[in-house]
């Protein structure tokens, strides 16, 4: 019988934590530096920030899914702040994220909510309610009777693919917009956007009322989403993935990596993965892609991934990581070469330099 070898505790214990100390003059960029040496939360939000900047300086082409009522919450400028600054290449959106972007777009607003205001009173005021936050259900109308009139100028003899349509929604916005939205920005920074679950928001509805009236008789072509996302990650050199939530997002950008074998080629995977999420951590979630289950949680990963599970409510974390970029990103991008999409009309070009 052969005695195996114990290891040494050595081999394991080489890195010590650092803990944090206060200091005044630390920006928010500094703070996250020194919370690389803590452990937990903190260490992983630390991280991410890290792994945003690994991979602008490593030209990947840099996948983000959102979802939830992160508009409502406050996080719009925030998201067009990383889509004007190409910290983003690609965006996967709900069709909630969307739709709240376009009421705000229009000049709207969400409101805060009180403790005392009960459900009922809301209603019968008209108020729609998520969580501790407002909307004027009058308001909202409004809104999806603009998306029904948007759609009902575009070609009625043809399908679009929501990448497409989106394109053109942004370049109607940003017409009448007097602040930059995630649509706007994203229309304005030539950055593709696909929404995979759009009948579940207020855009469709708005389409279905319009179509109701027979004022229109738009259909949307989400086959034509999966190759064209399909293709962007063939294409990609370098690829990663920013998760801000779960959903049919995650989902969507995780079959990006799974359906290559359409074109007949093959994918190494994502290098880079990012998720920020208030669920509970999945097993194995850690910093290296070491156990085959993250795989689950990030989408499919290249050997050697570097990965961030953020479990804290989306925010939290994004005015940290995003305020953060700003002060660090900008060595980075001098060099980066990202890729250039180009929109002609149905079709997607896609440039990696």
């Amino acid at each position: 019988m052969v005695t195996q070898r114990k290891p040494k505790p050595s081999k394991y214990l080489t890195i010590p934590t650092r803990p944090v100390q206060v200091d005044r003059d630390r920006s928010v960029a500094g703070l996250l530096e020194k919370m690389e040496g803590t452990g937990f939360g903190g260490r992983q939000l630390a991280e991410s920030h890290r792994i945003w900047l690994d991979m602008l300086g490593d030209n990947t082409t840099i996948m983000m899914a959102a979802s939830g009522a992160l508009i409502p919450a406050g996080m719009r400028r925030l998201l067009a702040y990383v889509v004007k600054n190409r910290f983003v290449d690609v965006l996967v959106l709900s069709g909630s994220v969307i739709f709240h972007d376009l009421h705000e777009t229009l000049g709207r607003h969400h409101f805060q909510a009180h403790p005392n205001m009960t459900d009922a009173e809301l209603e019968a005021s008209h108020i729609n309610r998520m969580w501790d936050l407002l909307a004027s259900e009058e308001e909202y109308h409004e809104a999806e009777e603009w998306v029904g009139g948007f759609a009902s100028q575009l070609d009625q003899s043809r399908p679009y693919s929501t990448r497409e349509f989106l394109h053109l929604l942004g370049r109607e916005l940003a017409e009448i917009a007097s602040e930059d939205g995630v649509m706007t920005a994203a229309y304005k920074s030539r950055v593709p956007v696909f929404c995979p679950g759009i009948t579940d928001s207020g855009i469709a509805v708005g389409i279905a009322g319009s179509r109701f009236e027979k004022k229109n008789n738009f259909q949307f072509d989400n086959v034509q989403d999966v190759l064209d996302m399909a293709q962007i990650a063939i294409r990609a050199r370098v690829s990663g993935v920013i998760n801000i939530g779960g959903g049919i997002t995650k989902s969507f950008l995780r079959q990006t990596e799974m359906s290559a074998h359409i074109f007949k080629q093959q994918v190494h995977g994502h290098k880079y993965a990012i998720q920020f999420s208030a669920d509970a951590p999945h097993p194995g979630g850690r910093s290296t892609a070491v156990a085959f289950d993250e795989s689950l949680v990030y989408g499919k990963l290249g050997r050697g991934a570097l990965t961030s599970f953020v479990n804290c409510d989306a925010t939290i974390a994004l005015p940290i990581v995003i305020t953060a970029l700003s002060q660090t990103a900008a060595k980075y991008m001098k060099g980066r070469r990202r890729p250039n999409f180009t929109f002609a009309g149905k079709d997607l070009i896609i440039d990696v330099p």
